[in-house]
């Protein structure tokens, strides 16, 4: 999939993968990334950014492919929904990390 993000001024290139991460996914991102850097990026418009989103991922082995530094970022999702309990937890975890960034973000006088 691919998206562009109006505030980073990059288009985002999003792929799913099934299964845990292989390290052939970060040479195909970088193809795409290439191929969006010199046939569809505008002048302005940062490097595009690529997410691989898989099932399983391996942070050790994303740490050592060093996807970070090549624009490439892995995350994993769901395939199956976590008990209530869990989710419950990680909503309110997700609610108190937003109200603490609100909290402690600057207030810029517009006046």
């Amino acid at each position: 999939m691919l998206f562009y993000n109006r505030k980073l001024k990059r288009l985002v290139a999003v792929e799913l993968k099934q299964g845990s991460f292989r390290p052939e996914y970060k040479g195909q991102m970088e193809l795409y990334l290439r191929w969006l850097a010199k046939y569809e990026s505008e002048d302005a418009e940062g490097q595009p950014l690529g997410i691989i989103l898989c099932a399983g991922a391996s942070t050790r082995q994303i740490e050592l492919l060093e996807l970070d530094a090549a624009g490439i970022h892995v995350a994993e999702y769901l395939t199956v929904l976590p008990p209530q309990d869990v989710l419950e937890r990680k909503l309110q975890d997700a609610i108190s990390a937003a109200r603490l960034r609100f909290e402690t973000k600057p207030v810029t006088d517009t006046l």
